[in-house]
């Protein structure tokens, strides 16, 4: 079997030809990135630091120059000044509004998004319209029509945006092995992929009833609940639905198919499709957790006011959705263990953030040619050089105005796939989707489900 096929140069030229930045910083632990010399640090801001917020806030803040933090919770804000100034000896501004921050704070010229999932595309828009580049968590969007909007915002206001699907960068760069294998033509044609992850894990304190119903509560001292639901539906504060937990409830988030999901359905797309295809079908069926799959939907349908649903986790808990791209691929998005299986004709590799397995990769480890042939194809893919960290790659991108690896473009394609496993989910029926057209073919209420109507006073504006 030939290494490459003959199609894989100019496969090639539509996946590493968009200038992928390079990164060059040593590749050394998260939140411990060697820093920029004085002169060049670029000025940040952190928005949302508490949880997977206050990693990515670390990691920017070890590049640049930290000049203001922000989070709804003023525990959670004032820990990371501290935590800040205890490691860096240099204080920074505090702030409950985001909002407020960016009026105050001009010069900032980065941004970390580090919110619930609800939060992301309303407040990168805006810090892009205050002149910020922005690096927000995954998954970037709540809905598919959150996708367009946003991608429609990078290219009207030219900045840097890295979204922090970070295997794309790290984990000893096994994703991006098993990417460069895929495209090597060394497991054969007609390539499809399982993206299996974690079932949802019950964090909740009553263990009694651990997806819900869940009792309400006072709003602790110091957190702005209202800031904090933003664009959601208004209804009463329960310890529940916040912090981690905020993940379960379609309010938010769209659970493990989107928090986990598009981190190996990114990687997938990456593997199968290159910078080509969108997700055009999905079919599958779930078990919900604290509410029944009907009254979910007729709840995301408007059927049901918010103040009427129970207090109680709603997404899919377990899920089996078989995923068909325009190219022809089929992914595969179930609960189970946490990897991701690549397959063709002639082989078949298995990654996850621990290991790379499979006799191809067994194969080029034993053969010192090949194995030089994959790492020059990884870097051709990455763009140029061998990753060297995530948030780095996006501050090189951000001074050079090269694309990120992570941009915004691909990881809608990813992400998308996943809204489409959800609604496939919640109504329990195939359902074929017209990326261009952005709607579903003979199907009012998954057209429905595109989008959301935001709380007065949030709208996202473009």
């Amino acid at each position: 079997m030939k290494p490459q096929n003959s199609s894989r140069r100019s496969f090639l030229k539509t996946t590493a030809g968009v200038g992928l930045c390079a990164a060059t910083a040593p590749n050394i632990l998260p939140g411990l990135y060697a820093q920029d010399s004085a002169n060049d640090r670029l000025n940040v801001a952190c928005i949302g630091v508490g949880g997977r917020g206050s990693g990515i806030g670390g990691q920017a803040a070890d590049l640049g120059q930290l000049v203001a933090c922000c989070d709804v919770d003023s525990k959670n804000a004032n820990r990371f000044a501290e935590f800040h100034k205890e490691r860096k000896g240099r204080s920074c501004k505090v702030y409950g509004d985001y909002r407020e921050m960016f009026e105050n704070e001009p010069g900032v010229d980065v941004v970390t998004i580090g919110t619930p999932d609800h939060w992301h595309v309303k407040i990168a828009i805006e810090a892009m319209k205050a002149g910020k580049h922005v690096y927000c968590e995954k998954p970037l969007t709540l809905t598919i029509a959150e996708g367009q909007v946003v991608q429609e915002a990078v290219k009207r206001y030219g900045k840097t945006f890295q979204v922090g699907t970070q295997q794309r960068s790290e984990f000893d760069m096994r994703f991006l092995k098993a990417v460069a294998i895929a495209h090597s033509g060394r497991l054969g044609k007609n390539l499809t992929a399982v993206s299996s992850v974690g079932t949802a894990a019950s964090r909740s304190e009553d263990k009694e009833h651990p997806f819900g119903p869940f009792k309400t509560a006072a709003v602790p001292e110091g957190f702005d609940w209202d800031l904090w639901l933003g664009p959601a539906p208004a209804v009463d504060y329960s310890p529940e639905r916040v912090g981690w937990n905020f993940r379960w409830w379609f309010e938010y988030s769209g659970g493990q198919v989107t928090d986990w999901g598009v981190h190996h359905t990114d990687i997938a797309f990456w593997a199968l499709a290159g910078r080509d295809g969108q997700a055009v079908e999905a079919e599958g069926r779930g078990g919900f957790m604290g509410v029944e799959r009907g009254m979910v939907l007729d709840f995301l349908l408007g059927k049901i006011p918010p103040n009427d649903m129970p207090v109680a986790w709603n997404v899919a808990h377990s899920f089996d959705v078989n995923i068909k791209l325009s190219t022809g691929n089929n992914i595969k998005l179930t609960s189970g263990d946490n990897q991701l299986l690549i397959s063709g004709e002639e082989g078949r590799i298995l990654v996850n953030r621990g290991r790379l397995t499979g006799k191809p990769v067994e194969d080029i480890d034993a053969d010192p040619k090949a194995k030089q042939e994959i790492e020059d194809l990884m870097a051709e893919l990455y763009g140029g050089e061998l990753p060297k960290g995530h948030m780095r790659n996006f501050f090189d991108c951000v001074r050079s105005g090269k694309q990120p690896v992570a941009n915004v473009r691909d990881h809608v394609r990813a992400v998308n796939a996943c809204h489409l496993a959800n609604i496939a989910l919640l109504t329990e029926r195939k359902l074929n989707f017209d990326p261009d057209a952005m709607q579903f073919a003979n199907d009012d209420e998954a057209n429905k489900l595109i989008r959301r109507e935001n709380r007065d006073g949030y709208a996202i504006n473009g």
